[in-house]
């Protein structure tokens, strides 16, 4: 969509919300569907060819308004979230399905689905514990919890632990930066020979500092051995796994209780839209549910429907899955897979020319849209080169610690981003660098 064609829909979205609140006394206060309606008016799948404007914009009108404030928004997300786990092919247990025990839900952030995995796997080890040893104290249980994640994880794992009241240990990550099985089951060993109860393992699938990818394969069955809460972080590289050639980089996601990545981060679905999938609806249920007078309804008992406020933990929640659906209906599979690789494409050609500077170097294996560099020689060095190019104002970028390195992040994430882009970034980084070592000189 150019954008002439986003004026001309953008004012016929206008007049569709025009005529809506004009005619709204015409409609009905409560539906006339029952719950279940939806699923079987929309495919099982995501198209694989973009579907017309047109065509979204009628099933609007024909497929959700008759259910537009309930059960519409609660039963396109179910359908959503299944459509998103089939194309990553997510095991049958993540997905609701007809009669499944798992399912999706649309978070805020991952920093909300690691904090909901962490409570839901707190309660569940509690209840655990206390129906074994019916005079265990909740305090007692709490004081000794540990949760663990890579030394690489993203700080919103330490808070959603700093939220929930548990300890949380940091695994030392390997060369590649990478957490492996030994660190893992060295920590746990050591905890449980203290008298601790680890109960939560945090793996990340593309890290934010170099998009390294912790080692599910091993790290997965100590998890099931030690009967442990695994959650799967792929808030960044989860976009990537819709194309075949990256879904083995989730392999293992068979072990987790629970998965979550951002469609908003690199799959066009505009913020907020963060995917989370469990294996086991009730472990969510279980720690979420309330049920106060004002919150009844007719149906909730049915089992005909999703309640997603016991999914989370705010109780109102907006119709984010709509957007989903447009998304991959105006794109198809195939069109936001060649979206993917042509970021990627475009990172490894960003590489290529960092690795023909002999002054630079690559400070981590590129995989998919982000790459790792530094100029050789001093950490103050390549300080001195960021402040130069974020004060230009022509670029930005985001640096990072790897290890004892600090290096410069160059990550592929605009929509219209091409080649031309790329080349005109490395030449200003390059032209930069020169003026900064010339400088050193004098």
């Amino acid at each position: 969509m150019d954008a002439s064609e986003f004026r001309r829909r953008g004012k016929e979205m206008v007049d569709y919300v025009a005529d809506y609140m004009e005619g709204i006394e015409g409609r009905q206060v409560y539906p006339d569907v029952e719950p279940g309606y939806l699923r079987p008016l929309i495919p099982t799948t995501a198209p694989q060819e973009p579907d017309t404007f047109e065509d979204i914009i009628n099933d609007v009108e024909k497929i959700i308004m008759p259910g537009a404030a309930s059960p519409a928004c609660t039963e396109l997300e179910t359908v959503m979230m299944d459509w998103l786990g089939k194309m990553l092919q997510l095991p049958e247990a993540f997905l609701a399905g007809n009669a499944g025990e798992g399912g999706g839900v649309i978070q805020g952030s991952a920093s909300e689905a690691t904090l909901v995995a962490l409570l839901a796997a707190r309660t569940k080890v509690t209840r655990r514990l206390q129906a074994a040893s019916p005079g265990l104290t909740q305090a007692t249980i709490m004081e000794k919890l540990v949760a663990y994640s890579s030394d690489q994880a993203h700080s919103s794992v330490e808070r959603a632990g700093l939220i929930g009241g548990v300890k949380l240990k940091a695994i030392p990550s390997d060369g590649k930066f990478a957490m492996r099985a030994s660190a893992l089951q060295e920590a746990l060993e050591r905890d449980k020979a203290a008298g601790l109860i680890p109960f939560f393992v945090v793996a990340t699938l593309g890290t934010t500092s170099c998009c390294s990818f912790d080692n599910l394969l091993e790290v997965g069955p100590i998890c099931i051995k030690e009967d442990v809460w695994l959650h799967i972080d792929a808030a960044y590289a989860g976009s990537a796994f819709i194309c075949p050639e990256f879904r083995p980089l989730l392999n293992g996601v068979e072990f987790a209780d629970s998965f979550n990545f951002n469609p908003h981060k690199w799959l066009l679905v505009n913020f907020d839209c963060s995917a989370m999938w469990v294996k086991k609806r009730t472990d969510l249920t279980g720690a979420f549910k309330l049920d106060p007078v004002y919150l009844k309804h007719s149906h909730q008992d049915s089992g005909l429907i999703t309640d997603y406020r016991h999914w989370q933990l705010p109780l109102g929640r907006r119709f984010r899955s709509l957007k989903m659906w447009f998304v991959f209906r105006m794109y198809g599979i195939k069109g936001l897979q060649a979206y993917i690789r042509k970021h990627v494409q475009l990172s490894h050609e960003f590489e290529s020319l960092v690795q023909q500077d002999p002054r630079f170097e690559i400070c981590a294996e590129v995989t998919l849209g982000l790459v790792c560099f530094r100029l050789k020689g001093s950490n103050k060095l390549t300080e001195a080169l960021l402040e130069r190019i974020n004060n230009a104002k022509k670029i930005h970028l985001v640096p990072c610690h790897l290890r004892d390195k600090f290096v410069l992040r160059f990550a592929i994430c605009s929509r219209t981003v091409e080649s031309a882009h790329v080349q005109l970034a490395w030449e200003h980084i390059r032209g930069l660098a020169t003026e900064l070592l010339k400088a050193e000189k004098e």
